[in-house]
């Protein structure tokens, strides 16, 4: 089958950065499904692998994540689906990625795709869904659904892939008053249009554009990136008892001011599941279909941005430039082969 990787990590112009290789039909696991893929979407952790990951000696990285497929096979202890289900996920960081003909995933992090989108607006939103949902729910423990709840939470980065699915979930799940950044025209009017109730500025101090709006603390923050920049900002933001979830990767974290207001700080990396085969596996499953029944009854809405075409190596090196410029608004997709 034909895909898409890469045998050392290398800048995005270099030829070698992105080749098309020749692979075999994945085998299944016992859980596994075997999926056509149709689109994919690329996300910032696809640019970090590729970026520093060393592949063994020899052995290429198939790269990728979010996918839309057709299941094409199921393992022998598979249960969820059935050939020529359509289906959605975003895979797990330890196994082979989506930017091939054919991937094979456990089904218990699948769900089925929105019955309401095309595949490749389906494609911008599994892995965003699953950190943003697993943010806010598991790791901040908002209450799902409950309107009447107190508070607000600040979104740093409202326009990426993240904090378009975030801020949605927020608006139209909870009570929370979401505050959401952004910093060009463009980026504030898309951060609007996914449900913030108000936006400030990135490049000023946070706590200080708070004040602005008449909202001076938060209970709840969503670091999405630039945590270890805006930090001070984010202890004086945040209210006593609150707490910072964050996704990005810090070179440094002083957490030592957190102690005085009693603030509490959590991770969320929505591989952490798959990764280490936790009991509660198949909530991501469960999860990835809420969203689908949210999508088709029009209370959440794709993060699709960008079609750049199909599944290719000059397409996937464009998608990997639009990221690195760090101006990329919600998800871009490709489609086929």
């Amino acid at each position: 089958m034909k895909a898409i990787g890469f045998y050392e990590p290398l800048p995005i112009d270099d030829e070698r950065a992105l080749v098309e290789i020749e692979m075999p039909m994945p085998e299944l696991r016992p859980r596994d499904l075997l999926v056509r893929i149709e689109a994919v979407s690329v996300n910032p952790v696809d640019v970090k692998v590729r970026a520093s990951a060393v592949p063994p000696a020899g052995e290429p990285r198939i790269l990728g994540f979010d996918a839309v497929g057709v299941v094409e096979a199921v393992g022998a202890e598979a249960q969820l689906f059935k050939p020529g289900d359509a289906v959605f996920y975003a895979g797990s960081i330890d196994r082979q990625g989506t930017n091939a003909e054919f991937h094979a995933v456990d089904e218990r992090i699948v769900g089925r795709k929105p019955a309401t989108l095309t595949s490749a607006q389906a494609a911008a939103l599994p892995l965003t869904s699953i950190t943003a949902w697993e943010l806010l729910f598991d790791r901040l423990r908002v209450s799902y659904g409950v309107k009447a709840q107190d508070g607000a939470i600040l979104i740093v980065n409202g326009a990426g892939g993240v904090g378009s699915i975030l801020t949605q979930i927020a608006r139209r799940l909870t009570g929370l008053t979401v505050i959401a950044t952004a910093s060009r025209p463009e980026t504030i009017d898309w951060v609007k249009e996914m449900g913030a109730h108000h936006v400030i500025d990135h490049r000023q101090p946070l706590d200080e554009g708070l004040k602005a709006i008449g909202i001076p603390e938060v209970q709840y923050v969503a670091g999405l990136t630039a945590t270890e920049h805006h930090l001070p900002a984010i202890v004086n933001a945040l209210a006593p008892q609150g707490a910072l979830a964050l996704i990005d990767d810090p070179k440094v974290l002083d957490v030592v001011p957190f102690k005085r207001k009693s603030l509490a700080l959590h991770w969320e990396l929505m591989f952490t599941r798959p990764l280490f085969q936790t009991p509660d596996l198949i909530r991501q499953h469960r999860l990835l279909n809420e969203v689908a029944a949210l999508v088709d009854e029009g209370l959440l809405r794709t993060t699709f941005k960008h079609e750049i075409g199909p599944i290719s190596v000059d397409g996937l090196r464009e998608a990997h430039r639009l990221l690195e410029s760090g101006r990329s608004i919600g998800k871009a997709v490709l489609s086929g082969f």
